[in-house]
């Protein structure tokens, strides 16, 4: 919701913050909804970043941007401000109550492996062993995924070609 180019830059500014180095940024590409479908289409964008943070720590690092920058919770699935997942941290299986990771969902949702494959078709995923590009050939997911003519620089919020 509101400027989706715009949240996406501001993400990207605040993960630098409090213990987090992005490396790269796919493209942004633009996604119908899954699940409740009658909403405007996503703006979907994937980004690798370092971290001296535990997952724990991570999660509520996150958390906090998307409260800063307006998410509220009201419409499962809904329309939001932004909502940043945590997909893979490293080679771990995380499994509690608050964080999943790798991602539950991640092999069924074409719009996380488009712009996942950009950035690292041959990274592994720590459970099923596939690549990502393996994953993305494999997903049921059949939904229409856009990539956009430009990427998001996080620092200067300029639209970079790809």
């Amino acid at each position: 919701m509101g400027e989706r180019t715009e949240n996406l830059a501001r993400a990207a500014r605040e993960l630098e913050t409090a213990g987090l180095a992005v490396r790269r940024c796919s493209s942004v590409y633009e996604t119908e909804p899954v699940g409740l479908r009658a909403q405007p289409w996503f703006l979907n964008q994937v980004v690798e970043a370092e971290t001296k943070l535990f997952p724990m720590q991570l999660l509520d690092r996150v958390q906090a941007i998307e409260t800063q920058l307006g998410r509220r919770r009201l419409v499962p699935q809904g329309p939001r401000t932004i909502d940043i997942d945590i997909l893979l941290y490293g080679n771990f299986r995380i499994q509690s109550d608050r964080l999943v990771v790798p991602h539950p969902r991640i092999a069924e949702r074409r719009f996380v492996l488009e712009p996942l494959s950009e950035l690292a078709p041959a990274l592994r995923h720590p459970t099923s062993r596939l690549s990502i590009h393996e994953l993305l050939a494999a997903t049921p997911d059949r939904s229409t995924v856009r990539r956009l003519n430009h990427q998001i620089n996080k620092s200067t919020n300029h639209q970079i070609p790809p």
